[in-house]
């Protein structure tokens, strides 16, 4: 006769404690049963990690055990005797989960179970956010430049019809200011300043996190409307090119391919699958359109077309009077600005595991901000999170999923190229509210773990999910969680627990913690489905958007 049939289930205590119930050994990590003589039982194994109010019976198939490469201190493995404790074991269960029906009724009644359908990253980043105010900022941009257009075409607005190069300019302005760091860094500063106050209202707050957050959809349009101004004054040209030099008409035409050429490699598709190719053309070739437009302007001003020889004759003083002058300096020093902050700087870089790398830098930064770094600065750069204490040193937590990534914990450099201007971004506006909950997975925690560390405006409450976090992040990211309040942290290692429900845990705990906002950072897919959870039940979300 068999034996009778084991049992495997799998515990999280309320203080983010994970452990197995295991009596057979196909688990490389059970404890081997002891003598027959002696009869032992486990015992616990307390960890700092803050789950929820109750523990969670998450049962298993004996057929599944964890994978890992070595031993996971997140959990412990007991060893019973399933004949003795099988029945109260079953009874405990059935206890448990009356009970965590009983308390989740709220939530599960707020937030109905919605199983969206797979798709792809850049369908869910692209078509399945609705409409959102970085679509409507590219509208608003691009309706009130076609409506000046046309009224310049119809004749209702000569100024539009003489000064179309001037409108072109004035766009180009526009987008780069939305993408300059350092203006940004103001604005950022400026906003929660002036409105991170108690008494400033939430829909204000949030109105204004949501327009921060999509200016890039500003520089979208205004990059389209620049090249449609362009094109407008290319045509009133050539029907008038008797009163301007073939120069001076050579010169547009090439700054107007590569505008467009720019404008297309920025196209979503071909930036979501080539993005090197993506930023190096940005650049390079915004680069070469600033070097010709500054001679456009140059020749245009310096032009006599009446004369009888054509000549080009400039004076400082006929230069200094026109806008168009103004308006190009005005983008020439905005894109200089944050390259006159590129250093190279020694760092040290650890690699826990084969899925993410620690870069630490000397100095310590204040917490929300973000920093670029690069192997060589006119090739790429790459954007991560500052994890800062805000005193001696910072650092970076770079998850494996790209060439230099990867390139980072099998070479790991002993310098790298770094902006010393470090720029805001969506986590910086945490210090508009006054409670928060932070929803992270992977190494998305990244961002948020200098709130953790730094006094901050914002009492903060922190969900990380993650998988075997010790053993991929390692002891130290650990360690930092570790350092904030036990009572506003949930840890889930879904190695141990499981894969969860991110978008209803999410939910679950802004409404335990009362917060005001809740700020996530995930993949596309999983940033979506919080985003749609908290707006169901009317608590404002924001998380990252596909021009971040």
């Amino acid at each position: 006769m068999e034996g009778p049939e084991m049992k495997i289930a799998r515990f999280s205590s309320c203080r983010g404690v994970a452990f197995e119930i295991n009596p057979n050994r196909r688990n490389p990590f059970a404890i081997g049963s002891p003598p027959k003589q002696e009869e032992r039982i486990g015992t616990w194994l307390w960890l700092p990690w803050t789950r929820t109010s109750s523990f969670k019976v998450l049962p298993q198939p004996h057929t599944i055990s964890p994978t890992r490469s070595r031993t996971s201190s997140h959990f412990c493995d007991i060893d019973i005797d399933a004949d003795d404790v099988e029945l109260e074991f079953i009874a405990e269960v059935q206890e448990i989960e009356k009970q965590e029906k009983a308390n989740g009724v709220k939530a599960q009644k707020l937030l109905p179970k919605i199983d969206p359908p797979r798709r792809s990253r850049l369908s869910i980043i692209l078509l399945h956010q609705g409409f959102t105010v970085y679509k409507g900022l590219f509208l608003v941009c691009m309706t009130l430049n076609v409506v000046a257009l046309a009224l310049s075409a119809a004749g209702y607005f000569p100024y539009g019809k003489s000064r179309a190069t001037l409108f072109s300019i004035g766009n180009i302005l526009a987008l780069t200011l939305c993408r300059s760091e350092a203006v940004l860094r103001v604005i950022f500063w400026l906003a929660v300043k002036s409105i991170g106050r108690p008494y400033v209202s939430l829909r204000i707050k949030t109105a204004t996190t949501s327009f921060l957050q999509s200016v890039g959809g500003i520089h979208s349009g205004c990059g389209v409307s620049a090249i449609a101004w362009l094109v407008y004054s290319l045509v009133v040209t050539l029907k008038n090119k008797d009163k301007t030099s073939p120069v001076i008409i050579g010169v547009a035409f090439t700054i107007l391919s590569l505008i467009l050429l720019s404008s297309l490699a920025a196209f979503p598709l071909l930036r979501h699958l080539h993005h090197n190719v993506f930023e190096r053309t940005h650049r390079f070739a915004g680069w070469m359109a600033l070097i010709l437009l500054w001679l456009f302007i140059l020749l245009s001003i310096s032009y006599e077309p009446d004369s009888d020889s054509h000549i080009y004759d400039m004076t400082m003083s006929k230069v200094v009077k026109k806008q168009e002058f103004w308006f190009t300096l005005a983008i020439t020093v905005l894109i200089v600005i944050p390259w006159l902050s590129i250093r190279k700087v020694p760092v040290s870089v650890s690699a826990p595991s084969s899925h993410a790398s620690i870069i630490k830098f000397e100095g310590g930064v204040q917490a929300g901000l973000l920093g670029r770094i690069s192997p060589s600065p006119l090739s790429e750069w790459h954007a991560f999170g500052i994890i800062s204490d805000g005193k001696k040193e910072h650092m970076m937590l770079a998850g494996a999923v790209g060439d230099f990534t990867k390139s980072l914990i099998s070479t790991p450099p002993k310098h790298l190229w770094v902006r010393t201007m470090h720029f805001a971004g969506l986590p910086y506006l945490v210090n508009l509210y006054q409670r928060v909950l932070l929803v992270a997975t992977g190494s998305g925690i990244c961002v948020f773990l200098s709130f953790l560390l730094q006094p901050s405006k914002a009492d903060v409450c922190l969900i990380w999910v993650a998988k075997d976090i010790e053993l991929n992040f390692g002891k130290e990211i650990r360690d930092l969680v570790n350092k904030h309040s036990k009572e506003k942290v949930i840890v889930h290692d879904t190695a141990i627990s499981g894969r969860p429900n991110v978008a209803e845990m999410s939910v679950t705990a802004a409404i335990r913690w009362n917060v005001e906002v809740v700020i996530v950072t995930s993949n596309p897919e999983g940033s979506r489905d919080v985003l749609r959870a908290c707006k169901r039940v009317n608590i404002p979300a924001f998380g990252p958007i596909w021009d971040s």
